[in-house]
């Protein structure tokens, strides 16, 4: 640029400010060339004098390239405004620029004024055309635009082509692909990707093997692209064994190629196979490690997903966002508050934005982890708020049993114009549930369709029942489980059931067996409920026949594992574990504090039988 400015200099100081074609062809490179400076294009441009089409038509183009593409379109606007008429070079640019906005009204007009002028028919104009349309989900206005083009070029199907990729039409997709070479138009690597990327989405084997086929017979030319996109299809609809032996046989691979893989393994629950391939790749990249880490947290071994992220850091590869957010999933799940806490001092410290998105899972992780305070004070300090934020915090103060606080935050929600939705109320009516707010909990229950206009899901009712029945109205909670407009679930009966033990009603207990086994339902937690709820009665015959019922139909106690933090770890354990290897050590002080502690109990009796005979 210091060449370029000393260049403009000269211009300046000989007088040839003037000379328009001079100052286009600077106001070109600076607009379009890699080594220019778009705003300095601008600069030059505004101290014109004289426009021409061709100044505009450099600018537009750089702009449609540019992190600003609207002001592509304001030139346009000002380029009519001015008299000057865009030509088939100026209309592509402009289209570009309004599907990067996805400017849909905006590319009508322009697909309008471009019909008017008479270029609306060339078929650059019409691709790109094509192109917008598909962004902005038109895909009907894409086809109709498709079938007026008269002599249709490569990039006119592969446009269309992979407009229908995008939206997931592989039936049309396939039926444009033989249209195409009935037509004896020879595809290329972007057909081949796009084809194989609707079979992915879709799950279409067959219009993957088809393509597969097409290409080995025809001996087309792959690069590694395609070869990505077949392991990717192959392993998406379930033929690991094919994506396995086609990536063993690929010359060449790239850090793409081993992720589709790994991927594929731990899509179908493999997990250790897709370690296994991951510990092979040679040099990875923050996708790999995402991906890899995504899958521990997905499979619920949130543990070694966490020990997966200190090595990524150990090798130097940068957490993105996606990184931070899937580690804060998984200290969510542990209650891991102190890698949380170590989450958000990276992003404190290396001076990261963080998206809405990622605030708001920072708010429910600091919540779940035990830290409320902190998560109301990061909420308060919000710039911007959805309406995902304001759940996930009045979900958070229902959770910690703040019921008052979680209503007053939904009525300063309404007050700043955001829109509850039906999360929203699920985490009201919990946050009354756990309250004990019956009347408050039934007035919004009755609003949220009368007023709010949001349907209810089962889960509200789920609340409602839970409500109705920590206030002892079980037969009011048995009334609104028969009006409900759907089965009622696990959830349903598991509330209803929590009522019953803390009520002691063993009759509606019964009731409650007899429907579960109508609908066949065999969740283990409910049936350990049941069995305690007699076991409380001293219903003993009930209860050897509910453990015969369970023993019966393969029903088992699922384990109930416990945390505990020790020196910033956060370590798990279940009732006579002995996995840890200083296991047998915490059992031996285990005994020893019971035996302190029967002690203690030993002497404090002893104490009282002395103060009752002194009274004597």
């Amino acid at each position: 640029m210091r060449e370029l400015n000393q260049l403009h200099a000269q211009i300046i100081l000989h007088g040839l400010t003037n000379q328009t074609l001079t100052l286009g062809k600077l106001i070109s490179f600076c607009a379009v060339s890699d080594a220019g400076n778009l705003e300095y294009a601008q600069f030059i441009f505004n101290h014109t004098i004289e426009h021409n089409r061709f100044m505009y038509n450099s600018l537009i183009r750089g702009y449609s390239n540019s992190d600003d593409p609207s002001k592509a379109v304001f030139l346009y606007h000002r380029m009519i405004g001015s008299g000057i008429s865009p030509n088939e070079f100026t209309i592509p640019f402009v289209l570009k620029a309004c599907a990067c906005n996805l400017a849909y009204l905006d590319c009508v007009v322009v697909h309008g004024q471009a019909i008017k002028l008479g270029i609306g028919f060339q078929v650059c104009v019409q691709n790109a055309l094509i192109h917008v349309y598909v962004v902005c989900g038109l895909i009907c206005c894409a086809r109709q635009v498709f079938d007026e083009i008269s002599e249709r070029t490569l990039v006119s199907w592969n446009s269309m082509i992979g407009g229908y990729s995008k939206m997931g039409c592989s039936k049309e997709a396939f039926l444009l692909f033989r249209e195409m070479l009935e037509l004896e138009m020879e595809p290329d690597e972007f057909t081949f990707v796009s084809l194989l990327s609707v079979g992915s989405q879709t799950f279409d084997l067959h219009l993957g093997r088809y393509v597969h086929f097409y290409i080995e017979i025809t001996g087309a030319e792959t690069d590694i692209y395609v070869q990505n996109a077949l392991v990717d299809m192959y392993a998406k609809c379930g033929d690991l064994h094919t994506a396995q032996a086609f990536f063993n046989q690929m010359p060449d691979k790239n850090v793409v190629s081993w992720t589709s893989v790994v991927s594929a393994y731990a899509k179908h629950g493999l997990i250790d196979c897709a370690r296994e391939v991951f510990d092979q790749i040679p040099v990875k990249n923050v996708v790999s490690w995402n991906s890899m880490i995504s899958s521990y947290v997905q499979e619920g071994r949130c543990r070694e997903a966490l020990d997966l992220f200190c090595e990524m850091h150990y090798s130097k590869v940068v957490p993105d966002e996606t990184t931070l957010t899937i580690i804060l999933s998984a200290c969510c799940q542990l209650g891991d508050l102190v890698m949380g806490k170590k989450a958000h001092d990276y992003i404190y410290n290396n001076h990261i934005t963080p998206s809405v998105s990622l605030i708001n899972i920072l708010i429910d992780m600091y919540a779940k982890c035990g830290a409320i305070e902190t998560a109301l004070d990061i909420f308060l300090g919000m710039p911007e708020k959805n309406v995902v934020s304001w759940n996930v915090m009045i979900g958070a103060l229902a959770l910690h049993g703040c019921g008052f606080n979680s209503i007053e935050l939904f009525e300063k929600m309404q007050a700043d114009g955001i829109r509850p939705d039906g999360i929203t109320f699920t985490g009201l009516l919990s946050a009354c549930s756990h309250s004990g707010l019956v009347d408050i909990g039934r007035f919004y229950f009755d609003r949220m369709t009368l007023i709010y206009r949001v349907p209810r899901e089962i889960e509200h009712y789920a609340c409602m029942v839970d409500l109705l029945g920590r206030g002892g109205l079980l037969e009011e909670a048995i009334g609104l489980i028969v009006g409900m407009p759907m089965k009622p679930d696990v959830v349903v009966w598991g509330a209803l059931l929590g009522a019953c033990r803390m009520r002691g009603n063993v009759e509606i207990g019964k009731q409650i067996l007899k429907q579960l086994l109508e609908m066949e339902l065999y969740s283990g937690g409910l049936y350990v409920l049941l069995s305690n709820i007699f076991c409380e009665a001293q219903r003993w015959e009930d209860v050897q026949k509910l453990r015969k019922l369970m023993k019966d139909h393969g029903i088992e106690k699922g384990s109930a594992i416990s945390y505990v933090e020790i020196d910033g770890r956060v370590h798990e354990f279940m009732a006579d574990d002995k996995r840890n290897e200083i296991s047998s050590c915490i059992y031996v002080i285990l005994d020893q504090l019971t035996d302190h502690l029967k002690s203690a109990e030993y002497l404090c009796d002893l104490s009282w039988e002395f103060l009752d005979a002194e009274e004597i």
